[in-house]
């Protein structure tokens, strides 16, 4: 053990730049919403008196809108919990491999899939060889691939991506490639310095990989357009013999097939003679009569079967569509774990999600810019960033429920080296029995070992729990993405996968794990603050439909919902507008957005928190009532070429008929009629424009409103593809907006 002041550290963290002025901003910010909370507050007596609002409901009208502000204003005071103490890490690696190579720890990584039709065998294997590829040293890996799909086709995906990663792995390791997903490597024109085509040697093994991955993915995505294996692979390798008792993907037994191991030395080295990581597949035991808990209920069958073929120390979780596209992802996250001075504190190492297919303008918001370069570093300040279920390297230990203490410290020295002795054919089937349906039963798992069942995302609920316990999480986002996925392509995927996400984030605020109560005392308070922020998600719906909807309204009416321009209480209303507005562009564009980039965030914010939102809602209400059980839904990773083409092009992609589309396009006609009707009563009464100066804050949000919805009322009449509003859509949402104008405006 080192002395202490010899100590050099594996990490260092740094302050964000600027906090210190974003704090003084934050803080004029908050005496302007106090200052217009008291002016709707103080104005309440006043309105009562005024006979013609009264007549015409104001007086309701101005409570709910003192409640919508209410709202933002406690909201935007949890947001600041992401943004006051922002702090970045930076990792030492060199020192690390001083100190520390010749007793680096074993690592399982954890692949997981559930559909083979959204989730496409092609793109499994190419993330499964992209992490077995990592810069690390192959005896101490393991990845295992979870199929809750249980398909023969990702299984045979499988068997080719093992054959092939015998060439793959020691080509990327001799060359230095990066990335190492080969349909990733091979679909780019920048390779590293190292990669120059005037090496001959460099020159033939690319030609020779690249053309056994063309063959490999041709054999996968024949097979996959068949839906059936070629019988020759069929009768070549005995794994498939586990389906000759299979029903269904909800019902079918244990399939589990050790593909490299060390105990096979001789099918497990790679073309130059080393052994390559270990490779399971495995697709969990299920039965109609058990809940599977998706994809927690495959993390810990995968934690047990791993525990007896590998039992590494570190556990990477990843999705099957999330790529690793840094090899030194391991060795940055060891960086935190094996620090000597704070090292035994750290549950887990979060990295960002990436996404390599967003447009340059982020047309659907899909790369939750704000969250990964703000929001989640504001959440290390306060005690570490959420669990996100993808890009996430653990301690075995404190994901299987050991609680952290002070005296705790993690002896790397002794690792357990773990050797059963039984045979390859022995060992699959002790591990078959961890991953049964009745294993389960009457045992702390999904409670307090492995990941919470319970809620859609699992994750969160999950890390919640770890950092309850004591432990710390940090936060890395290293300048070349750790890990690169494929965000939807439609504004449909995105509005589903955001109600899924809001869903279930507000069922953990109503459940015995809510930030608000469970991790009171356990976790800072910044933390507590910072989680209730994404668990408030679904219910921000109600203000910001309200805001939607009742000042454009009651402008046709002339009743005035806010202070005149020339009234002093106009001003915090337009400090608000211009300094958020001034400030939420400037922090889009430090982080790497563009201008237009930032104008389409506003408008999915708006469109995620009318009709997401308000489905989430809506249905965890009903749950919590008994009225409704929420179906999980996967987002699909696949779209059409035009679909994909248009995405390119940046043209937002509709194309078929949906309630929240009805929601979306009913509002913003709505807000079109509204507009369109004050200014042309402005036009024709006497006193023109003019006469609308004391509202001109409610013409300005009604303007706002449509300006941003340009892209809904284009897909509703302009667009002729088949990415447009579908006609009978456009029919149902103009009626009924047409409906609620009329009998606002002439009642």
């Amino acid at each position: 053990m080192r002395n202490r002041g010899e100590y050099t550290p594996l990490f260092e963290t740094k302050n964000g730049r600027g906090n210190f002025i974003y704090r003084l901003f934050a803080i004029s910010l908050f005496v302007s919403i106090c200052f217009i909370w008291f002016y709707r507050f103080n104005h309440i007596i006043i309105i009562t008196t005024n006979y013609t609002q009264e007549k015409n409901g104001g007086n309701w009208v101005w409570l709910g809108l003192f409640a919508a502000e209410l709202w933002f204003g406690f909201y935007w005071i949890l947001t600041q919990a992401l943004r006051w103490n922002r702090v970045f890490r930076q990792t030492f690696k060199n020192r690390l491999s001083q100190r520390y190579e010749h007793m680096l720890p074993k690592v399982d990584i954890f692949v997981c899939t559930a559909n083979p039709v959204i989730e496409p065998p092609i793109m499994v294997i190419n993330t499964v060889l992209s992490v077995m590829s990592y810069d690390y040293p192959s005896e101490k890996m393991s990845v295992y691939l979870s199929d809750d799909g249980g398909s023969e086709l990702t299984f045979y995906a499988l068997l080719e991506a093992s054959t092939f990663a015998k060439h793959w792995v020691p080509f990327c390791k001799r060359f230095k490639v990066e990335p190492r997903s080969p349909a990733a490597y091979f679909n780019t024109t920048l390779h590293s310095s190292s990669d120059s085509l005037s090496d001959i040697n460099f020159a033939n093994e690319l030609a020779i990989v690249k053309k056994l991955y063309n063959e490999m993915e041709r054999r996968i995505k024949d097979a996959t357009e068949l839906k059936r294996v070629p019988n020759e692979a069929r009768l070549k390798h005995e794994g498939f013999s586990q389906w000759d008792s299979y029903s269904s993907p909800r019902d079918h037994g244990t399939i589990l097939q050790i593909l490299f191991h060390k105990k096979d030395p001789n099918n497990s080295k790679d073309v130059d003679g080393f052994i390559l990581p270990t490779l399971v597949y495995l697709a969990r035991e299920k039965r109609p009569q058990y809940h599977h808990n998706f994809k927690a209920g495959a993390i810990n069958s995968l934690l047990r079967v791993s525990s007896i073929i590998s039992n590494g120390k570190i556990i990477l979780t990843v999705d099957c569509d999330m790529y690793s596209n840094n090899s030194e992802s391991i060795r940055d996250a060891l960086c935190f774990f094996m620090d000597e001075e704070k090292g035994h504190e750290i549950a887990y190492v979060q990295f960002p999600q990436n996404f390599e297919n967003v447009t340059k303008n982020d047309l659907y918001s899909s790369a939750l810019l704000l969250v990964s370069e703000v929001e989640f570093h504001g959440a290390d300040g306060c005690g570490g960033p959420l669990y996100i279920g993808t890009g996430c390297f653990h301690k075995r230990e404190s994901l299987c429920g050991m609680k952290f203490s002070d005296e705790y410290r993690h002896n790397w020295m002794n690792e357990d080296d773990l050797f059963i002795e039984a045979n390859l054919h022995e060992l699959e089937e002790k591990s078959k029995d961890l991953a049964s349906c009745s294993y389960e039963e009457n045992t702390l798992w999904g409670k307090e070992m492995g990941l919470k069942y319970g809620c859609p995302v699992e994750d969160v609920i999950s890390g919640l729990s770890i950092q309850s316990q004591g432990w710390k999480s940090v936060y890395y986002n290293p300048p070349r993405k750790a890990f690169l996925g494929v965000a939807p392509t439609s504004l449909l995927q995105v509005l589903v996968q955001h109600k899924r996400w809001s869903e279930g984030d507000f069922q953990i605020l109503l459940s015995k794990y809510s930030p608000a109560w469970y991790g009171f005392g356990r976790i800072s308070f910044g933390l507590q603050m910072g989680y209730c922020a994404y668990c408030l998600w679904a219910p921000n719906c109600l203000a910001t439909l309200y805001y939607s909807i009742i000042p454009s309204l009651y402008l046709i009416k002339g009743i005035n919902l806010f202070p005149k321009m020339s009234n002093p209480w106009f001003i915090p209303y337009a400090y608000i507008i211009i300094g958020e507005t001034i400030y939420s562009l400037l922090e889009f564009l430090s982080s790497g957005g563009t201008f237009k980039g930032w104008w389409n965030d506003l408008r999915i914010w708006l469109y995620k928190r009318t009709s997401s939102y308000l489905y989430a809602f809506s249905d965890t209400i009903l749950k919590l009532f008994g009225f409704s059980d929420p179906v999980f839904t996967i987002t699909s990773k696949v779209s059409e070429e035009e679909v994909s083409k248009r995405h390119e092009k940046e043209i937002m992609e509709f194309g078929t008929s949906s309630p929240m589309f009805t929601i979306l396009a009913t509002l913003a006609m709505l807000n079109l009629f509204c507009l369109v009707s004050v200014l042309k009563d402005a036009i024709l009464r006497d006193g023109g424009f003019g006469a609308y100066e004391k509202m001109g804050l409610q013409v300005m949000l009604c303007g706002f409103l449509v300006l941003i919805n340009l892209p809904i009322y284009q897909g509703l009449f302009l667009r002729k593809d088949s990415g447009k509003l579908p006609s009978s859509l456009a029919m149902k949402s103009t009626t009924l907006a047409l409906a609620l104008f009329i009998s606002f405006r002439f009642v």
